[in-house]
């Protein structure tokens, strides 16, 4: 910011020094002239000097400690916190430490979300993190975008969100659920399945995986048996689960929250639970703790997909897990860990910690073919010298399309071994395609 600033200051004193001499062979209006041209120099100082209003970043967070996703909040709330402590101990954004300002999103049947994001902009929060859920991130995004504040999520997937009329001010680092659902697909496609049910919730969320899913599934000359949407308040899933039974699917998939655990309850009692039909699970229930108390060996042989990074990330976790020993689950939380890294990255490139100014430098900090770094103070040191930079995270490369959206994401594959254990099989990488 400091290089931009000078170098609008000295064009603007060129141009008036040339104003200033072709003015003095005049007469008598030459003094006025110049009081003038001073004038309008002073003012153009002034203006740079005002164009950033802040260079001490204040970032906030909206993710799960409560709700039908708050498994997944203490990964992405730790991912968060060890990536501030790094860059903290790097020097900070511009040489202040990171104001940090830690918030719940609930989930939709609640308005802390919005309760969260009017505090943290009434605290003058230059970006905000989060949500993890797209029905929750849809219910606030005018609300933080039309304030200039940048909307970063690490777990938002729903395909509604890639054209979203968002000032150009959402990103996200998860990919979209065209990319899940093709997933899905072909795992099923691939071990011999022909009749899948899928069955989801009634959200932004659940709507898109599952026409991905029966999409991809289709197109590949599979038969779905089953393609219902349900609501996860419902008291009973008896009717639901009684329709999938009818179809006799080979595979049923199940695209919810928390409300899944009832939903595969009612799977089980009716005789067409993961013991008896191929379950495949998604981003939204991939849990090592959520069905611990089904009868011992149910969930063995189920599948579950979640998104994941282009290298690998057990490392990774196990820094988070040093840093956060209470740790059972770790979907998000490198995602959260990058997010906030490139955030700083790009405060640190704009010279100053504004939204719009973060916004139209993610892209640079993320790609854009510069100079690879993996870590923020390798990053900074970069920047300051002048050199432009491609951010490589704990997740692999975070470049983004004109949408804000990850260019190329990956999708791991995942096996449960019991009812709280599960292990990567496989993953795919892959050019996100638009929806």
């Amino acid at each position: 910011m400091k290089r931009t600033m000078v170098l609008k200051t000295v064009a603007v004193l060129g141009a008036a020094s040339l104003a200033l001499a072709a003015c003095s062979s005049d007469s008598e209006d030459t003094t006025a002239s110049a009081t003038t041209e001073e004038s309008a120099v002073e003012t153009a100082v002034e203006e740079a000097a005002e164009e950033c209003a802040s260079t001490s970043l204040v970032l906030g967070t909206m993710l799960p400690a409560t709700g039908d996703l708050a498994f997944l909040g203490p990964p992405e709330f730790a991912g968060v916190e060890l990536a501030l402590q790094e860059i903290d101990a790097a020097g900070g954004v511009l040489g202040s430490p990171v104001t940090y300002i830690e918030g719940d999103s609930g989930d939709t049947t609640t308005d802390i979300a919005s309760q969260t994001v009017d505090s943290q902009l009434a605290q003058g929060v230059n970006a905000i993190i989060g949500a993890a859920s797209s029905g929750v991130s849809l219910t606030v995004i005018d609300k933080i975008t039309s304030n200039g504040v940048v909307q970063f999520s690490p777990a938002n997937t729903a395909p509604i969100l890639t054209t979203y009329a968002d000032n150009g001010l959402y990103f996200r680092n998860s990919p979209s659920d065209v990319l899940q659902g093709a997933v899905i697909a072909q795992d099923a496609v691939d071990a011999g399945i022909t009749k899948m049910a899928v069955v989801a919730r009634q959200d932004p969320y659940g709507e898109g995986l599952a026409a991905a899913t029966v999409k991809n599934f289709t197109e590949a000359g599979g038969t779905i048996t089953t393609d219902l949407l349900y609501d996860p308040a419902a008291p009973s899933f008896e009717a639901e689960v009684a329709e999938i039974k009818a179809g006799n699917p080979e595979a049923v998939a199940v695209i919810g929250f928390e409300e899944s655990v009832k939903l595969i309850q009612e799977m089980i009692k009716q005789g067409v639970g993961p013991d008896k039909v191929q379950l495949y699970l998604v981003d939204g229930n991939l849990s090592t703790t959520a069905f611990a108390e089904f009868p011992e060996g149910t969930m063995t042989g189920t599948v579950g997909t979640v998104p994941s990074g282009s290298v690998d990330m057990t490392t990774f976790n196990e820094r988070l897990l040093a840093f956060d020993p209470a740790l059972t689950d770790f979907s998000y939380g490198p995602q959260s860990y990058d997010a906030t890294m490139v955030i700083a990255l790009a405060a640190h490139a704009a010279g100053c910690a504004d939204g719009v100014k973060i916004a139209a430098e993610l892209p640079n900090v993320a790609g854009n073919g510069g100079e690879m770094c993996s870590t923020y103070a390798d990053c900074i040191a970069l920047l300051d010298a002048g050199t432009d930079i491609d951010y490589m995270g704990v997740t692999g490369g975070v470049d983004f399309n004109e949408f804000g959206d990850l260019l190329e994401g990956t999708i791991s594959i995942n096996e449960y071994s019991s009812n709280t254990e599960f292990a990567e099989k496989g993953s795919v990488t892959s050019v996100v395609p638009l929806p």
